[in-house]
């Protein structure tokens, strides 16, 4: 399995290299209001825009998510609590209470 991670790992890799060398012609980027322009190589607009759309679905799944990793924390705070009870009742069970009769 770790071998085909890397192997996708180096051909995303390897196409993202072959697409920068082949667009490395300059694009004149301007934003409406502002009054100037800037001369970019089109590979990182295209590598820019493709970086921005992925942290904004990595930020709206993480979002999503909120609503689970706060349930799997109320859970972790009650299995503890549980816990501690069960060791406190088996440690009770264990030991003799004062002025009981001892098991045979």
């Amino acid at each position: 399995m770790r071998a085909l991670y890397w192997l996708v790992v180096v051909l995303a890799g390897l196409v993202l290299a072959l697409f920068a060398a082949s667009n490395r012609g300059a694009v004149s980027l301007g934003l409406w209001p502002l009054p100037f322009l800037v001369d970019v190589p089109l590979y990182l607009i295209v590598l820019g825009a493709v970086l921005l759309g992925f942290l904004l679905g990595e930020l709206t799944a993480w979002i999503a998510a909120g609503r689970w990793r706060r349930e799997a924390r109320r859970r972790g705070r009650r299995i503890a609590t549980l816990e501690r009870e069960l060791s406190a009742t088996q440690t009770r069970a264990i030991s003799p209470q004062p002025g009981s009769p001892l098991p045979r």
